[in-house]
This record gives structure tokens, sequence and C-alpha cells, in this order.
């Protein structure tokens, strides 16, 4: 089995769960889970878990993702992309747009704002997802979300069209910007096209094609394209266990200072409320992460990666 992280390119037309049921053939593995879905018109990098990689899916939603995409101006679809049904078109004056009146808009939403999900999305209300809904006529009421913006330039403006890369928290929905910064344009828009370029430190350019996945796994050289978990993890700061405390260690029980070598694993000094530690046996082998708390004064298992 494999274990550890895969940097796929979604390529348009796979959902999210298709590039992992595909993933599961070709790998002949079960435990297989993806990043955070990719509507099936987009394209791009898709961070996908192996094997014990998989208790890492949540950590990574959690992550920054930068995308480039293209907004079309003055028309409103009821999916807020190209995809949908067109709902309002704008007239040809309208479109009448001055250059530096678009950047300013754009620019406005730098930073934090509060985005009201689209109905066509995976979000669940009262048990039963919006897309769903959607699907059977009905529109309910959504609350704004918070999210972030931390990064938004525009690339190129051929109106009605208008290229922009955005980088942005999770649970960003970047037709929905598309779509708001359409109406407050006063003009209308949704997203035409959409490739997320970037998830943390996975990158596009090392992205891979499921057809290219099954070549290198021919050739034998698929483990050189995996990232292993304790890698993924080479942030966090490093603890060892003494020896008398491995089992415990094993065992996933809390671990108190005495119990620690520091200089071993060279994650000393004074530790913060809620820090992330990964944790090695007295052997030097990866276990877990580990998680300080103040009020007890103890490391806390968090994730364990326990060989099978």
């Amino acid at each position: 089995m494999y274990h550890g992280i895969i940097n796929i390119y979604k390529e348009p037309g796979y959902t999210s769960h298709d590039v992992v049921a595909r993933l599961r053939g070709i790998l002949k593995q079960k435990k297989i889970g993806h990043t955070g879905t990719l509507d099936p018109a987009a394209e791009g990098v898709l961070p996908v878990c192996l094997g014990m990689g998989t208790k890492l899916c949540d950590l990574l939603m959690d992550k920054t993702k930068t995308y480039e995409t293209v907004m079309l101006l003055g028309q409103v679809t009821d999916t807020q992309d190209t995809t949908g049904r067109i709902l309002a078109k704008a007239q040809e004056p309208d479109l009448k747009l001055a250059q530096e009146q678009v950047e300013t808009a754009i620019a406005g939403f730098l930073g934090e704002y509060a985005q009201i999900p689209p109905m066509y999305s995976a979000l669940k209300v009262k048990g039963k997802k919006l897309c769903d809904l959607a699907r059977a006529g009905r529109e309910v009421e959504r609350q704004a979300r918070k999210v972030q913006i931390l990064d938004i330039s525009v690339t190129k403006i051929e109106l009605p069209r208008v290229w922009m890369t955005v980088t942005c928290s999770k649970g960003t929905y970047i037709r929905t910007l598309c779509h708001d910064i359409g109406a407050l344009l006063g003009c209308g828009g949704c997203m035409e096209h959409l490739i997320r370029t970037r998830v943390e430190s996975f990158e596009l350019k090392d992205s891979l094609r499921l057809d290219q996945i099954e070549k290198v796994r021919d050739e034998g050289r698929l483990t050189a394209y995996i990232l292993p978990v304790e890698e993924a993890l080479s942030s966090y700061p490093a603890l060892a266990a003494k020896p008398e405390a491995d089992a415990l260690l094993c065992n996933g029980n809390p671990l108190f200072k005495n119990q620690l070598d520091f200089g071993k694993a060279g994650g000393g000094g004074e530790p913060s409320e809620g820090q992330m530690f990964r944790i090695y046996n007295s052997q030097g082998q990866f276990l877990g992460v580990y998680q300080y708390r103040q009020d007890k004064s103890w490391w806390k298992s968090w994730k364990m990666f326990l060989p099978s």
C-alpha cells in the first residue's frame, strides 16, 4: 500500500470523486481521499492522500489556495459560472466600463469579506446538499461566511472578460467572487474558466495527470512522486520520546516534559498553546503529531501514524 500525498492534475470533466475512483483502480488500493472538491469544469492541483496520508485530508483542506480565473462580465447564471442557466444578460451600454473602474472594484475584495455560498455547492443545510435542493428548483437562505482574499491581481482585461489570479482561504468560492464583483460593477458577472495552481506547497508545475500516474507506475517510479507523511508535516518542530516513554507513545498516551528528549529531536524552546509537533520514538521512528496543552503542561496525541 502507498502512503503519503500525491499531487494530481485534475482535468476538466472529472469530479474530485472521479479522480479518487480512478486512482483506486490504478494503485489497487482503497484507502485514498481527496483534499477538497474542484468543480467538474475546473482543472488544476488536487492533492490526494494515500494510505496513512488520508489522516491529513482535513489538514490540507484548511490550507490557502491560488487560482487563475477568467471572469465574464455582463452575464448572471444560476450556478455563477458559464455552465449554468442564464438569468440576466447586460445590454452593450452597460459594459462600457473603464479599466480603472474594473480594477478598483476587484481590489476592493482584498482582505476579509462576507461571502454567501452558491446554491450549486456541496454545502449542507439541515442535512441536505444545496446543489440537490437547487436541482429540485428550491432556493434556501444561506448564511454569509467570512472568507479571506489574501491576494488578488488582474493579469488582463479584454471586456467583457477579465483574467485574475486569486490567493484565498479555505471555503472561498471563486465563481461567487466573480458574481459579487459583477454585482458591484452593476453589470453582473460569472466565472468562465478556473484553474487551481497551488494548494500550500503543492504547485501546478509538479502535478501529474492520471495517465501520467499509470505511466510512472508501470515504470516503477511512482514512489518518487509521493510525498511521505513525515515530509508533509515538516513545518512542525520535532520531539523525541525517551526510551522509557516509547510504550506510552505507541499507545497514543499524553507525554510530559520529563518524558521527552528535546536535544535529540531539536524541538526545544518554550511551546505555545495548541502548537503541533512531529513526534518520534527513541529510535528516531516517526509516529505521529502531538499538540501541546498548556492547561496540563503535556503533549497530547493529535494524529498517530503507526506502521501496520
